[in-house]
């Protein structure tokens, strides 16, 4: 979902709230003002989910643990090796 989800869903509303505000249109046995509550209360409910999933799915800052591996070799061929842990 995400941002997808959050672009569909303000997609909705505002579809909805033009059904519901601007269009004065009833067709037998059809309301778009129905319509459009209906499309405000989807997109406002999809909205809310896309939010709290966007929110819980990102990763927190400095939040993870790195190990660094590291060989050298002087000049007269010595090697040496660093492991550092850095939190």
């Amino acid at each position: 979902m995400g941002l997808t989800g959050m672009g569909f869903s303000t997609v909705a509303i505002a579809a909805g709230a033009i059904m519901y505000w601007a269009v004065t249109y009833q067709g037998h046995g059809f309301r778009f003002s129905t319509v459009g509550v209906i499309l405000m209360v989807v997109g406002a409910i999809g909205l809310v989910i896309s939010t709290i999933v966007f929110a819980t799915s990102r990763r927190p800052a400095g939040g993870r643990r790195h190990a660094y591996d590291k060989q050298t070799i002087d000049a007269e061929g010595r090697s040496t090796e660093v492991h550092e842990a850095v939190k």
